[in-house]
């Protein structure tokens, strides 16, 4: 179901719920004076870092610094979106989610629930068709020839599409309206054709036939298990050999994968995606009892398909052929891959032997070996440097220079972090230059050249002196204002009760910072027993979200009895700074209206009575 989670019901929700009971369900937890503790479930740890705090309804962990209340531990240790992880606390306190929808978005919605209807009435007559049809024995024939069993062709919803025009359509497109929805889900095509002998109106008559005939058929589905597109593979000599579904409002093939519902749905707790090309190769595997194999639909692996995928598990295994088209298509996923590679996430680079799918090797070597050859795949960091290296001598200034070259701007496109700064240190490893010097260097490198009208650059970071030592200053970039506003107010929500200036200029307020502090100021003063955690509720749903936790996180630099004092200081300097920019937008419009009633007056003057 689609639309807005009031807001409401996300804060009765976080009052019903007690993180004790949603953390201990996932992790074992140990009483340890008023909260509970565990070894961290985000990072590895020996000695529990892990802590749950029940008064406060929130959860931290020493170690890696994760934090947050129910909403957010359920979102990142089920690896799941802000609106399933409601979902799911709704679920367990028996309740149901209610939805704001504009009419627009009803009316979508219920377009939409059309063709999701008509996509599993089609996947049902597939599947009818693999076992009743008098032509499927071609179809079984195949899939006993792959060596499936009936228990994985269930699982898959595995189908047939009879030959024939119009199979489909005869049994399902019983009105105009059906038609319709079998025409906007990409499951029958329209032909046109003029009439042989046309009437005076010369109307053009119209006919559909279906999409899919004589192919084994592969329906997809989303992380909800929705039939959202099919994928058919001929049984005869048509082309294409496989055949994938049009986009559709429901279907986006550069963002689904083939196979992550069927992998969620099995019983194992996976730490590891293996990536391969095709249905059949994903398939193949699950026979072999892997079943953690999931497939694009014939598109190159996408930032989308990456994002996905690491909210599933932190380790992705790319499984591409040996050749020279295998590994110029695993370069390309690796560039893809770079700016995704954030701390504690791993991608590995499986090459088979010249001329072997992940079907035909598997069935060859075995699931042990086969799972041996994966936990021995390359590393990310191996194949980037080996790609880069093959055609260099690094023992030579230049090849190292060359090196230097064609590596800097693809480490440039690394998150911030200890990966990151470890690929920096082999790279200049490699190349016998210390890595501050090399820092330096890709420091200097130009960057892409500076898009009109950016905002000014920030002020000079800030520095400070830490207890590491005396006279030792840790530089540290500010953050924008309005965030760290938001941070002092999540730690002590009564900050915002001191505000007494008008806060009418934070409406015109485009920034989504400034915009979700405008929200929180105003809840904290509607209600000023509201806590932390309650807050935070209503910010992970923002496009701000997955900060907040970072905010919390960081250091504290500014005490307890200075947080007020710097709250209202930020705001009044944010409230300043909007009243500046609309007076000088209210003096620009004056003068251009003087400027447009002189002209008009001089038009006035010229033309004749």
């Amino acid at each position: 179901m689609a639309g807005l989670i009031p807001q409401t019901f996300i804060d009765d929700l976080l009052h019903r719920v007690d993180i004790v009971e949603v953390v201990d369900k996932r992790v074992p937890l140990k009483k340890a004076g008023k909260n509970y503790q565990a070894c961290c479930p985000f990072h590895n740890e020996k000695t529990p870092s892990f802590s749950v705090q029940p008064e406060k309804q929130f959860f931290y962990c020493f170690g890696c610094g994760a934090g947050g209340n129910a909403i957010g531990f359920v979102m990142e240790y089920d690896k799941v979106s802000f609106p399933e992880a409601v979902e799911t606390l709704a679920r367990d306190a028996g309740l149901e989610v209610p939805r704001e929808e504009s009419k627009a978005e009803t009316r979508r919605q219920s377009e939409n629930s059309k063709l999701l209807d008509c996509l599993e009435t089609a996947s049902k007559f597939y599947q009818y068709q693999l076992r009743q049809h008098p032509a499927k024995q071609s179809a079984v024939n195949y899939l006993k020839s792959r060596g499936l069993s009936g228990e994985v062709a269930r699982d898959f919803a595995l189908g047939f599409a009879p030959p024939g025009w119009d199979n489909l359509l005869s049994a399902t497109g019983t009105d105009e309206e059906q038609t319709k929805s079998l025409l906007r889900a990409g499951l029958i095509i329209e032909r046109s054709k003029q009439k042989e002998q046309a009437d005076e109106t010369g109307e053009v008559e119209r006919g559909f036939y279906d999409r899919f005939r004589d192919r084994i058929m592969f329906p997809i589905r989303d992380s909800r298990g929705r039939t959202v597109a099919f994928g058919g593979r001929v049984l005869g000599d048509d082309k294409p050999k496989y055949l994938n579904s049009p986009e559709t409002p429901v279907f986006h093939k550069g963002s689904e994968l083939y196979g992550l519902y069927e992998s969620k749905r099995c019983n194992e707790k996976f730490k590891r995606l293996l990536l391969v090309e095709g249905y059949m190769d994903v398939i193949a595997l699950a026979q072999m009892g892997v079943r953690n194999a999931v497939a694009t639909l014939g598109t190159a692996t996408s930032e989308k398909h990456l994002s996905r995928m690491f909210r599933a598990v932190s380790e992705i295994v790319f499984c591409f052929d040996g050749d020279e088209a295998g590994r110029t298509a695993a370069w390309r996923a690796l560039e893809t891959t770079l700016p995704q590679m954030e701390d504690g996430r791993q991608v590995r680079f499986l090459f088979l032997p010249e001329g072997s799918d992940p079907d035909t090797y598997v069935r060859e070597v075995g699931k042990e070996k086969f799972l041996e050859v994966v936990d021995n795949a390359q590393p990310l960091e191996q194949f980037f440097f080996d790609k880069l290296s093959q055609d260099l001598d690094v023992g030579s200034i230049e090849g190292r220079a060359r090196l230097s070259n064609l590596a800097k701007p693809l480490i440039r496109k690394l998150p911030k972090g200890v990966y990151a700064q470890l690929m920096l240190d082999r790279l200049s490893d490699t190349l016998g230059v210390n890595t501050e010097s090399l820092d330096q260097l890709l420091a200097a490198a130009p960057e892409q050249p500076p898009v009109p009208d950016i905002p000014p650059p920030p002020p000079p970071p800030q520095t400070r002196t830490t207890a590491s030592g005396p006279g030792e200053a840790l530089t540290k970039h500010r953050k924008p204002a309005a965030l760290k506003a938001i941070e002092l107010l999540l730690r002590n929500p009564e900050v915002a009760l001191s505000i007494e200036r008008s806060l009418e200029p934070l409406r015109t307020a485009e920034d989504s910072s400034r915009k979700l502090l405008l929200d929180l100021i105003e809840k904290v003063q509607q209600q000023p027993q509201i806590e932390t955690y309650t807050l935070l509720g209503a910010c992970y749903a923002t496009a701000l979200g997955s900060q907040l936790t970072q905010l919390l996180k960081e250091e504290k630099i500014t005490p307890q009895e200075g947080i007020e004092d710097e709250f209202k200081q930020i705001v009044d300097n944010i409230l300043s700074d909007i009243e500046k920019k609309l007076h000088i937008l209210q003096l620009k419009e004056e003068a251009n209206t003087r400027v447009s009633a002189a002209n008009e007056g001089n038009q006035d003057g010229l033309n004749p009575v």
